[in-house]
């Protein structure tokens, strides 16, 4: 995945200025893929600049309302329905666990303890921010509660598997 379909998704739903792409970023996006201020608003600029989207108006203090175009939702589509997602491969997560052999045991399930608190840390984050959303009818809600799933299913797995794994060391 990349930025710049993060964007156009999130310009599919409705016209935004950067302060709000960035907020929904921070609600919705952060926990699958992150952008700071500034990649955002660089990003931005590059896709107005290729045609993908386009300035659909202007307020005070230089703000920037962003519009998708025609050529933007069709990248978009090309995007969501022509190319292979990226498989995920690398894990440093997992390398470490790979490697607990050189520690001590009580060092050893101290790292996969650490890793069920993170997991049920970031399970509860995504439980309180699925709280706090105001969920209606539209794509982004819709699909967004489905990724958000994805998050809370993956974190309470990823949590029995610590555990378990914890119990495997001698």
């Amino acid at each position: 995945m990349s930025l710049k379909h993060a964007l156009l998704g999130l310009l599919s739903e409705r016209p935004a200025s950067g302060y709000d792409l960035l907020k929904l970023f921070e609600t919705s996006l952060s926990s699958v893929w992150p952008a700071t201020q500034s990649q955002i608003y660089t990003e931005l600029t590059k896709l107005a600049g290729s045609g993908l989207i386009t300035v659909a108006a202007e307020g005070p203090r230089g703000r920037k309302e962003y519009a998708l175009t025609d050529d933007g939702l069709a990248e978009l589509r090309h995007w969501l329905t022509e190319t292979t997602p990226q498989r995920n491969t690398r894990s440093d997560i997992l390398l470490r666990v790979f490697f607990l052999g050189v520690l001590r045991p009580d060092q050893a399930r101290a790292y996969l303890t650490e890793l069920t608190e993170m997991s049920e840390e970031s399970y509860e984050q995504l439980r309180r921010l699925s709280d706090s959303i105001d969920w209606d009818d539209g794509n982004l809600s819709v699909y967004g509660r489905i990724a958000l799933e994805y998050g809370l299913r993956f974190n309470a797995m990823r949590r029995e598997w610590a555990e378990w794994a914890a119990q495997q060391i001698t």
